[in-house]
C-alpha cells in the first residue's frame, strides 16, 4: 500500500472505528444507562482534563517554534473565549425556542449546549489526530502504525465519555450514535490535510492544539463539573473524585505506553 492508503486506513481506525467500538455503551437498556450516566460523566470529565492538560497542551508546546509557550497560551485563551461565545449563542437560541424554561437540572439548554461544544471540540481533536497520524506515516510506516493504534487506544474511553455527555444533553441513542460517528470522520479529513499540505498544517499545529485543548477544558470546567455539583451526598462525591482521577489516569497511562 502507498502512504496515502495507510493514512486513510489508520485515520479511519483511530477515529471512526474507535467511536463504533465505544457505541456498544448504547446497547445498555434505559435503566442501566441512567444509572451509569453520572459515573460516565465523571469519568469523561477526568478524561477531558487529562487529554487537554497531559496530551494536547504538552504537544502544542513541543511543536511550537523554539518551544515558545506565549503563542500557545494566546491560542488557549482565544479558544476559551470562542467557546464561551459559541455557548452563549447556543443558549440564546434555546432560550428563544424554549422561553428559558429549560434552564433547569436535567436535559436543559445548558446540557444541550455542552453536547454541542463536545461535538465541536471532538471534531477539531479528531482532525488533529488525523494530521498527527499523517505526519507519522510520512516519517515512517511503522511509526504511523504505532501512532494510529495509539490514537484508537486512547480514543475509545474518551468516546464512551462523549456518548455519556451527548445522552446527558438530551440526545436519543440514535442521535448520539450518528452525531459522534459523523464527527469522527474529521480524523480522515485531518489525515488528508496532513498528507497534501503537511508543511502548512504543521506550522499551525501548535495553535490548533491550543484551541482544541481550550474546547475540552471549557466543557469539563464550565459545563460538566457544575452539573456534577448537583449531587452533593458524600457517596456520590467520593465516586466522582475517584472516577475523575480514573479518567485522568487512563489518559496518562495511555500517553505513557503509546506516545505519539
Amino acid at each position: 500500500m502507498n502512504t496515502l492508503t495507510w493514512i486513510i486506513l489508520f485515520t479511519f481506525v483511530g477515529g471512526v472505528l474507535s467511536a463504533l467500538v465505544a457505541s456498544l455503551f448504547l446497547l445498555l437498556n434505559e435503566r442501566a444507562r441512567a444509572r451509569s450516566l453520572p459515573y460516565l460523566v465523571a469519568f469523561a470529565t477526568g478524561a477531558l482534563l487529562g487529554a487537554a492538560l497531559l496530551g494536547l497542551l504538552p504537544e502544542a508546546v513541543e511543536h511550537s517554534p523554539g518551544q515558545d509557550v506565549s503563542g500557545v497560551g494566546l491560542s488557549l485563551l482565544g479558544g476559551i473565549a470562542l467557546f464561551f461565545i459559541l455557548e452563549k449563542l447556543v443558549l440564546w437560541r434555546h432560550c428563544h425556542e424554549d422561553h428559558c424554561e429549560q434552564h433547569t437540572p436535567g436535559h436543559g439548554a445548558r446540557d444541550r449546549a455542552s453536547a454541542t461544544m463536545m461535538l465541536v471540540g471532538e471534531g477539531v481533536h479528531n482532525a488533529l489526530d488525523g494530521v498527527l497520524i499523517a505526519a507519522a506515516f510520512m516519517t515512517d510506516i511503522q511509526l504511523g502504525i504505532v501512532a494510529g493504534l495509539a490514537v484508537m487506544t486512547h480514543e475509545i474511553p474518551a468516546e464512551v465519555g462523549n456518548f455519556a455527555v451527548l445522552l446527558h444533553g438530551g440526545m436519543s441513542r440514535r442521535q448520539a450514535l450518528l452525531s459522534n460517528v459523523g464527527t469522527s470522520f474529521t480524523s480522515i479529513l485531518g489525515g488528508l490535510i496532513g498528507y497534501f499540505a503537511l508543511s502548512q498544517a504543521m506550522t499551525a499545529l501548535p495553535y490548533a492544539l491550543g484551541v482544541s485543548a481550550a474546547s475540552l477544558l471549557y466543557v469539563a470546567v464550565a459545563d460538566l463539573i457544575p452539573g456534577m455539583h448537583r449531587r452533593v451526598d458524600l457517596r456520590a462525591s467520593v465516586w466522582q473524585v475517584l472516577l475523575m482521577a480514573a479518567g485522568v489516569g487512563v489518559i496518562a497511562t495511555l500517553r505513557h505506553l503509546f506516545p505519539h
